[in-house]
């Protein structure tokens, strides 16, 4: 998936369909002069409808057509024949998708199931007909309901990243290298930062024909929290991930104040992701000799007080099948 087709923001239009009108008809037959009212009623009109999809990764559909108008409802007919219901429109998202009012920006509801079906603009109700009003003092009602109109809703989709492991670290830490070796995605990879502007997800294959998604969010800076840089468009695809992956270089210069720091913004924007198993990996080292290694583990030991970490190199392809060991332990603990 490229960058570019990566939307997890879009404000979209949906009008539903208005109800058909309630038929006025008088029963004509030979023989039967006046059989009385007999108009039927209005269909229904189309609702717009998000369904959730498994197989979408992002709200990329809604980048060019943003307006969605549902089919009206048919008038009734003679002989009590209701109107056809109008077409409904099914527009399906990814699971992750929030669906807000873009005025109040209150959240009506999220889709988070495959298959998960919520009415976004309800259509309008058909009108009855005459035949309903019909009683013993006005036997021939010469008027039938009109159809209610639809809905009108101007609402915005937000995409928060399902994955099962989400790479957090500061920009330029190696987390898109990562991804490309453990994974077959193919995020831009450059020596500066914010090369990483969206989420890239990768399937991780692991032993026997198993798999998991991997997502490497976009760099994380100091105040991201309050919004400082893109923060709070990266730190919300973090919520959905079930695993944390803490990616900090080893030529740092301090390893555990890095880890403290992202922890921090972490905590700052929704104190619930503390709550997430994490893991830290010290990238890039293969630039370490076993003496330093065995230093910066005794600090370590110290400093992390008891979260699990490792050290790999995505260059040197060093500690990857443990680095995917461990995920999946944690994954499935």
């Amino acid at each position: 998936m490229t960058e570019g087709n990566f939307v997890d923001y879009v404000k979209i239009y949906a009008e539903s369909g208005k109800g058909g009108k309630g038929s006025v008809h008088l029963h004509r037959e030979k023989y039967i002069t006046k059989g009385g009212p007999d108009g039927g009623d209005g269909g229904r009109g189309g609702h717009i409808i998000l369904r959730g999809n498994e197989n979408l990764w992002t709200l990329v559909t809604f980048k060019f057509k943003k307006h969605f108008k549902a089919g009206h409802g048919e008038h009734g007919s003679k002989s009590r024949s209701t109107g056809s219901d109008g077409e409904d429109v099914y527009l399906d998202v990814p699971l992750g998708t929030v669906v807000k009012d873009s005025e109040t920006l209150e959240i009506l509801f999220e889709i988070t199931e495959h298959g998960e079906e919520r009415i976004l603009a309800e259509g309008g109700m058909g009108g009855r007909g005459n035949w309903h009003f019909k009683t013993s003092t006005n036997q021939t009602p010469r008027y039938a309901q009109p159809g209610i109109p639809g809905q009108e809703v101007e609402v915005i989709l937000e995409l928060k990243v399902l994955a099962d492991v989400g790479l957090v670290g500061f920009p330029n830490a190696g987390k898109s290298t990562l991804l490309s070796v453990i994974t077959s995605a193919k995020p831009k990879i450059a020596d500066y930062e914010f090369t990483t502007l969206k989420p890239n997800l990768g399937i991780v294959e692991y032993r026997d024909f198993q798999s998991f998604v991997m997502a490497d969010i976009p760099g994380i800076i100091e105040g991201a929290a309050e919004g400082k840089g893109l923060g709070h468009y990266f730190l919300r695809h973090i919520e959905r991930n079930a695993t944390l992956l803490f990616l900090i270089p080893a030529d740092s210069d301090d390893i555990a104040k890095e880890y403290q720091i992202l922890l921090d913004e972490l905590r700052r924007y929704n104190p619930e992701l503390l709550d997430k198993e994490r893991l830290v990996a010290i990238s890039k080292s293969d630039m370490l000799d076993q003496e330093l290694i065995d230093e910066m583990t005794q600090e370590l030991d110290k400093e992390l007080k008891g979260i699990p970490y490792m050290f790999i190199s995505s260059v040197a392809q060093q500690g990857i099948t443990e680095l995917k060991d461990k995920l999946w332990a944690m994954l499935n603990n």
